[in-house]
């Protein structure tokens, strides 16, 4: 793990509810409960899971945007959350984040070449004189062309907005790359070019990647590794194709038999959950998927599985595997 660009352990994100005539705190949102994760340097990890599974939360805790409960946060060896203010704007720029709404993330006032630009004249990366030629260039790399830089937001459509929000991202040369559902907002034909354009960026910037998708179909594509999380916990972690190959979680298997088959003679099974997700404030006991799961057995409803090591990087929180 020493190797590791990015190394999360124990990560805890509660959010409190304040009831009662003084505002005390009577229950916590478990949002984040107890994930680790480590990620190589140019690799791209895919974190799965249905809404309201904590998903985006770990990104934005990782990045130091909301504040961790507990846990520990690595970055190239320096542990995130010890860091001054002013050290952390120091490090700001090699760790950014694209956002899922095209929409909603850039300013309708704002020219696209100001928004994109405006990061290296904040962190003092560029004269006044030099930022215009620099978004030109981020600007090509990301697919679109120089007479774009004069234009607002709502003269673009929605896959070109995505590209002006990496644009933006990856003008101050970051290494490491938060994606939260990037392509969810995006028409299926588009979702494809922006999945290449994070591919082409990786390849030629050197860029490492955690990946936030509930989609299982575009994390195959982009991810070497993928973990599922499910209710603020991580439920499987495996590469890529061992993952698709020998899924060993119920409820992995359940997200996997929703990914269609573009082979019209091919049937999968279908596994349909019962149920709706539980609330993060009060979590199942035991296993938090048992309420659930098809196969749950009394152990499950008890006791909370170990997340432990099945394989060769093959990890599983379950007690029937």
């Amino acid at each position: 793990m020493s190797d590791a660009m990015l190394e999360v352990k124990d990560l805890k994100k509660y959010y409190p509810i304040t009831g009662g005539l003084f505002g005390r705190t009577v229950a916590h949102v478990k949002a984040v409960d107890g994930i680790s994760l480590s990620i190589a340097k140019g690799e791209t990890f895919g974190l799965v899971g249905e809404s309201g599974s904590g998903k985006s939360t770990v990104g934005r805790t990782i990045l130091r945007l909301t504040d961790k409960t507990a846990g520990e946060v690595r970055f190239k060896g320096k542990d995130l959350y010890s860091l001054s203010k002013q050290d952390l704007r120091q490090i700001r720029p090699e760790m950014q984040l694209v956002f899922q709404d095209p929409y909603g993330s850039l300013n309708p006032r704002m020219r696209i070449g100001d928004a994109i630009g405006e990061a290296l004249l904040d962190h003092g990366r560029a004269s006044r004189a030099e930022v215009r030629d620099k978004v030109l260039e981020t600007l090509a790399l990301c697919g679109l062309s120089s007479s774009h830089i004069d234009r607002y937001p709502h003269e673009f459509s929605g896959g070109q907005r995505q590209r002006v929000g990496i644009a933006r991202a990856i003008i101050l040369n970051p290494e490491f790359l938060v994606a939260d559902e990037p392509v969810s907002a995006l028409d299926v034909s588009i979702q494809a070019q922006i999945i290449n354009l994070f591919s082409d960026l990786r390849d030629r910037q050197g860029l490492t990647y955690l990946f936030i998708s509930h989609d299982l179909s575009v994390v195959e594509h982009l991810c070497s590794t993928i973990g599922v999380m499910y209710l603020g916990s991580m439920v499987e972690m495996a590469p890529r194709d061992e993952l698709f190959a020998q899924p060993l979680h119920p409820y992995t298997r359940a997200l996997l038999s929703a990914v269609p088959i573009p082979d019209p003679t091919l049937k999968r099974e279908r596994i349909v959950l019962r149920g709706d997700i539980p609330s993060p404030v009060d979590p199942p006991s035991g296993c938090k998927f048992h309420t659930r799961c098809p196969v749950a057995t009394d152990a499950c409803r008890e006791s909370a599985p170990e997340f432990r090591e099945v394989g060769s990087g093959h990890f599983v929180a379950c007690h029937l595997v």
